[in-house]
């Protein structure tokens, strides 16, 4: 009898094993009903460069079944970290929500993406523009050495309710201890929140502060636009802040970049459509 005679069909591996891994959960953290992170193993030959998105996922009645998720973590973490809503009746996140510790998790093998410096020419200053769960990519730019080759960081998160400022504290505070981007980030770094629907010290939408100068004002840029001499921009979030913004942007004069093309502006096509 050959060996492959003793092999038991049900032990094989999937037919999508070749293109993903399977890693473990490591913590999780509800920020609230609507929102939570969670982190996993990170694969030994998993690469990727702060800002680029993966496909993870769960096994669902014998299939894969995956999203696009922007990694949290910086390209130098032992861990891969998300930022995910919750979806009552979302075919991913209604199960994605009840991961805990030691669960299973699906992930690709080939992150990409367009939210990378490499897609940006050089400048002096940075905006990383974001809502809701857009925030999730530049937590990893903003906890890159790289970055900080700009003369400001500038980033900004959107929001519904207060409470939905994840990782607040990491940029009003724990970042300035970070032990690669502290210093850097205590010179450097501006951390600009606005919430719509709650009491808050920013309020409004980023682009309504945008259009009436208060975002150029509050960080004392006189001219109270885009310089696209000197600014780099990069856009996360929902599909009508990203539109919004990416034409004020060009109306500013500043041009959209990608890997190939670096240019003033990048947003994430796959997100966007």
């Amino acid at each position: 009898m050959s060996d492959a005679a003793l092999v038991d069909p049900a032990a094989a591996p999937p037919p999508w094993a070749a293109s993903l891994h399977e890693e473990t959960v490591l913590w999780v953290k509800h920020w609230t009903d609507r929102l939570f992170s969670f982190a996993v193993t990170r694969p030994s030959s998993f690469r990727f460069r702060s800002g680029e998105f993966v496909m993870i996922g769960l096994p669902v009645n014998g299939k894969p079944l995956l999203r696009a998720y922007s990694i949290a973590s910086p390209h130098y973490d032992e861990e891969l970290e998300f930022l995910s809503i919750k979806v009552p009746d979302g075919p991913l996140t209604s199960r994605l929500q009840h991961i805990q510790p030691g669960d299973k998790i699906l992930v690709g093998k080939k992150p990409t993406g367009t939210l990378v410096m490499d897609a940006l020419k050089p400048g002096k200053r940075l905006f990383l523009i974001s809502t809701g769960t857009g925030l999730a990519p530049f937590l990893s730019i903003a906890r890159d050495p790289d970055a900080y080759g700009f003369e400001q960081v500038i980033v900004t998160h959107t929001v519904r309710e207060v409470a939905e400022l994840a990782h607040r504290q990491l940029y009003s505070q724990d970042i300035h201890d970070h032990i690669l981007v502290g210093d850097d980030a205590r010179a450097k770094l501006i951390y600009y929140p606005t919430v719509t629907r709650e009491p808050f010290e920013r309020q409004g939408r980023i682009t309504h502060r945008i259009h009436s100068g208060d975002l150029f004002r509050d960080l004392g840029i006189e001219d109270e636009k885009f310089d696209p001499e000197h600014d780099r921009i990069m856009l996360c979030g929902s599909m009508e802040m990203i539109k919004e913004t990416a034409a004020i942007l060009e109306a500013h004069g500043l041009k959209e970049g990608s890997n190939a093309h670096p240019g003033d502006y990048v947003l994430e096509r796959a997100f966007v459509g």
